[in-house]
């Protein structure tokens, strides 16, 4: 398998010459992973933040199987299925009500791209043909699509070598950190409204991540600066877009990052966590105004259709692991791992490696002073028996929302015992 990952894989976020070491899955359960080499490890990341109910879950499992023995997929144009409607039913069931209509897509770069097409068609149908730019904060992360790049901060992100290919949007100052914000003081606010004020005309929507900017820093702001937000772009007639991606159904304490500053979007972009980890799905969500504005001006369709749109597949295990989430007590549990995380990562933090911890819900951040060598530590996290992937100077912690307290704490224990050997 090895020889065969090295000739013809390209692995994200990775050279395909000089690559870091790569580790062969074999098996996974609950929280932990079985190496190809014989280590078990415990998974601190959830794949990329979406195994919030762990791998192998026997639910999970069963809501796959069912709908496998029926079909595995149809097209979704022309045609529709139980497994859609009801996961639409289950999303506007846990979504403000002013937000009707869902729209499915295969990943969350492409559902945030939808949401900026709906923006740029809502104002069509509106005759404001010249709003269609965006406007968001510098060291957001959206997605690496060519248009999410677009408002992913090109100039101080992760797409720096694209920067001059990309549409130009407008940028304002990041979020300031949740202990540093004044509403009256904010520098970002400030920034937002005078380019809102100056360029409403021009702008179609403000996208953000709420309360935790995610890939571009995981940098966590103050539930107030999106009230605020949300009556700027209600003055100034600018729609906004919140990318839930990262942050739905649970991960930082609140069902929604949103419900932290309890607002609401004109447009909702959800993925990652809505499967579990099981299968790639993302859902774009409207206003039953945006939506009826859009379908009744030419050319009254909206012209976007992925191949597998509303996969059964997909959907079918997404209504089993949102209510599986449901079913159990989600809130206590990650207030519990938030305790944790905080307890653990302020003592870590103690090293002379690192700059500042930070810790919302079932998340947590090391800041170090330098850039971490992946490479170097990944082995050191393998060895001691926990995975964990950090980028740039960050070291991060996003479990599934099922580890023990027992195996969080092991997880925290052998990070320190890491940091402490690799600085």
């Amino acid at each position: 398998m090895h020889n065969y990952d090295k000739l013809f894989v390209w692995h994200p976020y990775a050279s395909a010459i000089d690559k870091n070491p790569v580790y062969g899955v074999k098996k996974a359960k609950g929280v932990n992973l079985y190496l190809d080499s014989g280590e078990k490890v415990i998974d601190g990341m959830s794949s990329w933040w979406c195994v919030i109910n762990g791998y192998n879950h026997p639910v999970l499992n069963k809501a796959i199987k069912n709908q496998l023995e029926k079909f595995s997929h149809v097209m979704f144009g022309g045609l529709t299925h139980k497994p859609a409607t009801e996961l639409a039913k289950k999303i506007n069931d846990i979504t403000p009500s002013s937000l009707q209509k869902v729209f499915f897509s295969d990943s969350g770069s492409v559902a945030v791209e939808v949401a900026m097409k709906f923006a740029i068609q809502y104002w069509h149908s509106e005759n404001q043909n010249d709003k269609k730019k965006f406007l968001t904060v510098r060291n957001g992360y959206h997605g690496d699509t060519m248009g999410t790049m677009s408002v992913s901060d090109p100039t101080n992100g992760l797409h720096t070598i694209f920067k001059n290919s990309l549409i130009k949007q407008y940028y304002v100052s990041c979020p300031e950190d949740v202990n540093s914000y004044s509403r009256k003081t904010s520098k970002s606010l400030k920034e937002m409204e005078k380019q809102l004020k100056d360029k409403n005309a021009k702008i179609a929507a403000v996208i953000i991540e709420p309360i935790l900017q995610g890939a571009g820093g995981m940098r966590i702001y103050h539930p107030d600066y999106l009230v605020q937000l949300r009556k700027l772009c209600t003055k100034y007639n600018v729609l906004l877009i919140l990318d839930e991606i990262a942050t739905g159904f649970g991960r930082t304490g609140k069902l929604f990052g949103f419900n932290h500053s309890k607002i609401i979007p004109d447009i909702l972009c959800l993925g990652k966590s809505i499967t579990g980890g099981y299968m790639s799905l993302a859902a774009t969500v409207v206003s039953k105004k945006i939506a009826n504005a859009i379908s009744n001006k030419e050319p009254g369709i909206f012209m976007h259709g992925p191949t597998y749109m509303a996969n059964p597949l997909a959907c079918s295990v997404a209504i089993a692991n949102i209510n599986l989430l449901f079913s159990y007590d989600w809130e206590k549990k990650i207030k519990k791992i938030e305790e944790i995380l905080y307890r653990e990562l302020k003592h870590i933090s103690k090293n002379d490696a690192v700059n500042d911890f930070r810790v919302i819900g079932a998340i947590g951040v090391l800041e170090m002073k330098n850039k971490v060598n992946v490479g170097s530590i990944q082995k050191k996290f393998v060895k001691h028996g926990i995975w964990l992937r950090p980028f740039s100077n960050l070291i991060y912690i996003m479990p599934p929302y099922i580890i023990s307290q027992k195996d969080l704490n092991f997880l925290l224990n052998q990070l320190d015992k890491v940091i402490n050997l690799e600085y």
